[in-house]
């Protein structure tokens, strides 16, 4: 997958990635329809740093459905 482009279908990608990698329990809190391409450099930072860790504590996995919940389209 070439993530270098501002797509729609990346934006998914990333997003069904980043809630397999932290097994997210309400999987309709974190839609891709919910974000768009303004936030695709924010979105893919957090997606390239969901990946690289291999587990999360309580507060890591607030922190970053946090962060998810700030990107969210208004």
């Amino acid at each position: 997958m070439d993530l270098s482009q501002k797509t729609t279908e990346n934006v998914e990608y990333m997003i069904e990635k980043i809630k397999e990698k932290l097994k997210v329990l309400n999987l309709g809190a974190i839609k891709p329809s919910h974000f768009n391409e303004e936030m695709y450099e924010e979105l893919k930072e957090i997606y390239e740093m969901v990946l690289r860790k291999n587990s999360f504590s309580p507060n890591e996995m607030q922190a970053l459905v946090e962060e998810l919940g700030s990107l969210r389209r208004k």
